[in-house]
């Protein structure tokens, strides 16, 4: 069986915070930044959480698919910033999602663990254990 991405989702923190905001409380200039990165601003967590972020892009992403969160047997969160370690960001959303029948863990592997969960989501898929999974970076 081959896997197929069949929805996607995205969240963002609410705040932005630009270049010139930044160079008021550290020695730098939108102009020494944004020529060396491009970055002109940034999105900062103020009001939201890592778990509210990775429930809000899931939810997207299970609107996307045409997919109830009943139907997700998987759940993978790929994040190196959990809010506790304990239970797991997976796990608070498959709470959230409503998704009581799924198995949820968290994978932390730094800038490469989303790429790790879609390989590892996609093993569990080529094995037969189940028929779709929910991968998130967060």
């Amino acid at each position: 069986m081959k896997a197929r991405i069949i929805g996607t989702g995205s969240a963002l923190p609410e705040k932005k915070v630009t270049n010139q905001e930044l160079s008021q409380i550290v020695d730098t200039s939108d102009e020494w930044i944004s020529s060396r990165t491009g970055i002109r601003q940034r999105r900062v967590a103020v009001k939201e959480s890592t778990v509210s972020l990775a429930a809000a892009a899931a939810e997207r992403a299970l609107l996307d698919s045409g997919l109830s969160a009943e139907e997700i047997p998987l759940i993978i969160v790929a994040t190196c910033s959990p809010d506790a370690y304990f239970p797991s960001t997976a796990c608070q959303v498959q709470k959230y999602l409503g998704a009581a029948r799924a198995v949820a863990f968290d994978l932390s592997a730094a800038c490469s663990g989303f790429l790790f969960a879609l390989h590892t989501a996609n093993a569990y898929l080529a094995g037969g254990l189940y028929e779709r999974a929910l991968v998130i970076g967060a």
